[in-house]
């Protein structure tokens, strides 16, 4: 293995792993100097149901955007039938421009992604519901989007690696955009923490460093645990790794970094709505998309 793989692997790890293993300490040991913290209520359980169905929404419709977009250049590119799938898509024939178009998916889900981020900062009267949806369409599109450059760095094979082969990326460049990828992932996840924590609904849930991570962990950061295990069904069948590998990514390189980091926003204003969002809504929302996904996605699509 040369140094730039080694050097991305090293930066991986210290972003993915320590380095919000350390701020998340650094909260505990300032969450228990903090006197009168302790009994904090930390939010609803309703809100962390409806927080899980809106995240299993968000990552899947994400995901078909970018497959969507991995399609639609090549239906449009002479010598290329494209096929859409559920988990995936396929084509036949040959052209040059095949490879750049691997990059298209990347481009849709980010744009996706930063676009909502930029809705949720407006200051405008939305129900939590709504509130949600967007927070997790704008987390799914960053951190569905930022991990695949990292791997494109590292692998000419995957999606984002043949968009840089097409591009004449030299080693040294592959190694810059996943450096930049792997910066960009604390920085945009920070982001996230005022958002979830002005969804509570009373000062008093985000008081104190200690209610702070309590209420982004059970809006947050358990139904995106709950959420990845959700999205499983609408994956299969395919081979185990690539069912868990991106919901995987998607998980583990923003939400340790909103939970380790939510104790540090100490002037977050409490905003959440008495709208809560209709659970039998929400579950019959991701059931229907369940079955398009296994019933209409899955046999295939042809853009042909």
């Amino acid at each position: 293995m040369t140094a730039g793989p080694v050097l991305i692997l090293a930066a991986s790890a210290l972003t993915i792993v320590a380095a919000p293993l350390a701020l998340g300490v650094a909260g505990v040991v300032s969450a228990r100097r903090t006197h009168g913290d302790h009994a904090a209520i930390a939010g609803s359980w309703r809100l962390t149901a409806a927080s899980t169905l809106l995240y299993v929404l968000a990552f899947n419709l994400t995901f078909f955007i970018q497959e969507l977009f991995l399609v639609l250049p090549k239906a449009l590119t002479p010598g290329l039938r494209p096929t859409l799938y559920h988990n995936n898509h396929s084509w036949e024939g040959t052209n040059p421009l095949a490879g750049l178009f691997q990059g298209t998916g990347v481009l849709a889900t980010l744009s996706v992604g930063l676009f909502c981020l930029w809705l949720l900062g407006r200051p405008r009267e939305r129900s939590d519901g709504a509130r949600l949806f967007l927070y997790w369409m704008a987390y799914c599109g960053c951190f569905m989007a930022l991990p695949q450059v990292v791997i494109g760095a590292l692998s000419q094979g995957s999606d984002v690696g043949m968009a840089m082969s097409y591009l004449h990326f030299g080693e040294t460049a592959r190694i810059g955009a996943g450096l930049l990828a792997l910066g960009l992932m604390p920085a945009v996840a920070l982001q996230f923490r005022r958002p979830a924590l002005e969804l509570a609904r009373v000062r008093e849930h985000i008081e104190g460093p200690g209610s702070r991570a309590r209420f982004v962990f059970r809006t947050i950061t358990l139904p995106a645990l709950l959420a990845t295990a959700l999205v499983v069904p609408f994956r299969v069948p395919r081979e185990l790794l690539e069912v868990l590998i991106v919901p995987l990514l998607v998980l583990l390189c923003g939400i340790p970094w909103i939970q380790a980091g939510a104790w540090r926003v100490r002037d977050a204003r409490a905003n959440g709505t008495s709208t809560a969002p209709s659970l039998a809504y929400l579950f019959a929302a991701a059931l229907g998309l369940l079955l398009l996904f296994q019933c209409v996605l899955r046999p295939g699509i042809r853009f042909y």
